[in-house]
């Protein structure tokens, strides 16, 4: 969600609000559902998050053989997530790769690195929310704890850009961005993870270390934000589809949970390994 600065009334501010918050009430509630329900529930959902957001990219870089690719980048992306369900991530890792090598051998000169660039950063998001949710210890909490760094700041941000706005973030690749925004979001996204991990996790925490990974993890989430921006600034679009009403696309609604994941899950696996990352996230 992005970080918009105010203009015009304060009523103007939020004229959009509804339709933005029926999406993301929808959003949310499949999200905590398919966790709750874990298992190939869960894992089913987050495939079909990466596939959508391949479609999204491929249909982003060129319209020109769109159906081939997006049928090549979501085989390759559904062996990937058979594989690192079952644990084994460099076979999950080595198919994405092999997906992301055919697409760009096969595309036109110029655009070989973007069309076989997607299936790496679609998969990104299943092998990391994967690696997290079926680590052995903390999975679950992991989930919950990423969910509340990334909505608190998406909420936050968006109310704090409105309502103080001031000196813009990075004008030139999201001109609405701010740096109140920015500071308002992070901080709270970072303070509920740590809220939320107090009441979940059994696991004896250090509050400082949690919210300093907290504050890590929110801004890297608003670098993938940032980094989505300059993708569609690039191909000159505003949303990278229409399939969520007030947030245009997957890769829009997701681009810095993607990121937030991915950070967290090689954060987890360094300091406690691949089979027990969620644990080396929460509990250190």
């Amino acid at each position: 969600m992005p970080i918009i600065a105010p203009s015009g009334t304060l009523g103007s501010h939020f004229s959009d609000l509804p339709k933005r918050l029926a999406s993301a009430a929808l959003m949310i509630c499949l999200a905590l559902w398919t966790l709750f329900e874990g298992d190939w529930i869960f894992d089913i959902f987050w495939c079909v998050c990466g596939v959508l957001i391949h479609w999204e990219w491929q249909r982003m870089v060129s319209q020109e053989g769109v159906k081939h690719r997006v049928l090549i980048g979501t085989l390759s992306l559904s062996v990937a997530a058979l594989l690192v369900r079952f644990h084994l991530v460099d076979l999950s890792l080595l198919s994405l790769i092999s997906g992301a090598g055919v697409l760009a051998a096969l595309a036109p000169h110029g655009q070989r690195l973007w069309q076989g660039s997607g299936v790496l950063y679609a998969g990104a998001l299943i092998i990391a929310v994967f690696v997290l949710r079926h680590s052995i210890l903390d999975g679950f909490e992991s989930i919950v704890w990423l969910f509340a760094l990334v909505w608190g700041t998406d909420v936050m941000a968006y109310i704090g850009g409105r309502i103080i706005g001031g000196p813009k973030l990075w004008p030139r690749v999201s001109p609405s961005k701010t740096w109140s925004g920015f500071i308002t979001g992070i901080t709270s996204g970072a303070i509920l993870g740590v809220v939320v991990l107090l009441l979940l996790s059994s696991s004896t925490l250090s509050i400082t270390s949690v919210f300093l990974l907290g504050l890590c993890t929110c801004a890297v989430a608003q670098g993938g934000d940032l980094f989505e921006s300059s993708l569609k600034r690039h191909f000159g679009i505003k949303d990278s589809s229409h399939l969520i009403p007030g947030h245009g696309g997957f890769m829009d609604r997701l681009d810095g949970f993607l990121t937030a994941a991915v950070f967290a899950a090689l954060v987890g696996s360094l300091i406690a390994g691949v089979a027990a990352a969620a644990h080396g996230i929460v509990a250190w």
